[in-house]
């Protein structure tokens, strides 16, 4: 055998001569230089900041020395009731919004797909897409004003115009009242990223073979008839597709939880991430142990979700999501 090169022997019987490792590496030396930089911010900005889940199992306050301490956090943390509130927050508004984004997107984009001006389908698209571009930050500045309980609040004018608040009766603070918070988070997330979510599925109408209507045609069927068994059945696959891939990121809520919420409904919309920034931020002498030690948790799960939705990807779609 040649010094220079090996043989591999192939599953299928084939003789492969191989260049040694070293020479293949020198070979493709410039692909490799230019994935260092790649490399370097992957291991600075991901992986060493990993490191610091060590401090889950420590006492750790910035004025003295951290302390070993074992699972005395975590022990603590489960033992905690607004813990357990903002866990199951996290599942409730995560799963719901989830869902209704999702059937909001399918619904907008069946009725998209119906419209037959084209001028006016590509319009309404834009217009339908352009929440998805702007930030949570400003998001909520807009539907704060709107809803406001002062004076500029639009829609308790709009309730006095109409007599629905009387004289004399306090203007309705809806972002402070438990009982509205959450339909509200709901609808905001509705008008922000329905738009976005029809972008697959219209991608997915747009693939229906047309022989499929005309067949419907022939056989005398309405238009109703033609969206309930033509293009609902076709969009299954990817309605699924879509649940299924974004069902592994329930645990990443925060910034649309954070800039809409408040100490009056904290036990309505406190989910993981808000509580960690809560417990590490607005305390006088934080404990940086507790706080890792509920976002290592939180990491946990997030991870097991994720090979659950791995798993059933694999049975529904046939291939997995990582």
């Amino acid at each position: 055998m040649s010094k220079k090169k090996q043989a591999v022997v192939t599953s299928t019987g084939v003789t492969v001569h191989k260049k040694p490792l070293k020479l293949r590496i020198w070979n493709n030396r410039g692909y490799y230089l230019m994935f260092l930089p790649v490399l370097a911010f992957l291991l600075v900005m991901y992986y060493w900041p990993m490191l610091g889940v060590r401090y889950s199992f420590y006492d750790y306050y910035v004025v003295r020395q951290p302390q070993f301490v074992g699972l005395k956090h975590f022990q603590a943390m489960f033992k905690t009731p607004q813990f357990w509130t903002a866990f199951g927050n996290t599942l409730v508004l995560s799963i719901m919004k989830l869902v209704i984004t999702t059937l909001s997107a399918v619904v907008v984009s069946i009725l998209l797909n119906e419209m037959g001006n084209l001028f006016a389908k590509k319009t309404l698209q834009t217009v339908i897409y352009l929440p998805h571009f702007m930030s949570w930050a400003v998001v909520a500045s807009i539907f704060t004003l709107f809803l406001s309980a002062s004076n500029t609040g639009m829609l308790n004018g709009v309730l006095r115009d109409l007599g629905i608040l009387k004289e004399g009766m306090a203007n309705i603070s809806f972002l402070e009242e438990k009982t509205m918070w959450r339909p509200i988070f709901y609808l905001i997330n509705i008008w922000k990223e329905t738009g976005w979510g029809t972008i697959i599925f219209l991608a997915t109408l747009a693939g229906i073979n047309p022989e499929l209507y005309e067949a419907a045609d022939i056989d005398g069927a309405s238009r109703f008839q033609k969206m309930r068994y033509v293009t609902l059945p076709a969009l299954g696959n990817t309605i699924i597709t879509v649940l299924i891939l974004n069902l592994a990121k329930v645990m990443n809520m925060f910034e649309s939880v954070f800039v809409l919420y408040n100490a009056s409904v904290y036990t309505v919309s406190d989910v993981i991430s808000t509580y960690i920034y809560r417990q590490t931020f607005d305390n006088a002498v934080s404990n940086y142990g507790y706080s890792t030690a509920v976002g290592l948790f939180k990491s946990l799960v997030g991870c097991f979700l994720v090979l659950v939705c791995n798993k059933l990807s694999k049975k529904i779609r046939g291939r997995g999501i990582v």
